[in-house]
């Protein structure tokens, strides 16, 4: 998630109500207002207002997550990226690439790692060769191709 505001700013939105209210959408994102005041104690007014005001603060998204294989995207790859230079740079241009939907600065034998997720190998290779390679102080990349996923969940909770 790109956009998000101080974290000090986000600490204060984040009492004890709004986490249980992230955990119910959590567990269903298409649940009613209503039925996430009832499951809080709070009114259907007071949850709408507390969820825009995390959605604005960039705390959480309301998405609906797919499959990639049932909706036709039949390859999959994380990428790992060493860098030459300020990797936050090449990171910034990274996320700026709408058919890459992951990109993570990390420690560790590669500076970013990215997630690409497309129809087939050529589309994977054309962004691979034609946009990822081409970014100025990328180094080199090695690529981890998706086999089989067995598990994606975005339900962590606010712990």
């Amino acid at each position: 998630m790109t956009g998000t505001a101080p974290a000090s700013s986000v600490a204060g939105l984040l009492d004890e109500v709004n986490k249980a209210i992230v955990e119910q959408l959590q567990q269903d994102g298409r649940r009613t207002y209503g039925s996430i005041a009832e499951a809080v104690g709070l009114s259907e007014a007071a949850v709408r207002q507390r969820v825009q005001k995390m959605r604005e603060a960039g705390i959480m998204q309301i998405v609906a997550v797919t499959d990639p294989l049932q909706i036709g995207f039949r390859s999959q790859a994380m990428v790992g990226i060493r860098t030459d230079g300020d990797a936050r740079e090449v990171a910034d241009r990274l996320a700026a690439v709408d058919a890459i939907d992951y990109v993570v600065m990390v420690a560790g034998e590669y500076d970013i790692l990215v997630e690409l997720v497309c129809e087939d190998e050529d589309r994977l290779l054309e962004l691979l060769n034609g946009v990822i390679r081409t970014i100025p102080g990328v180094r080199d990349t090695e690529m981890f191709m998706y086999l089989k996923l067995k598990k994606q969940t975005y339900t962590w909770g606010t712990r």
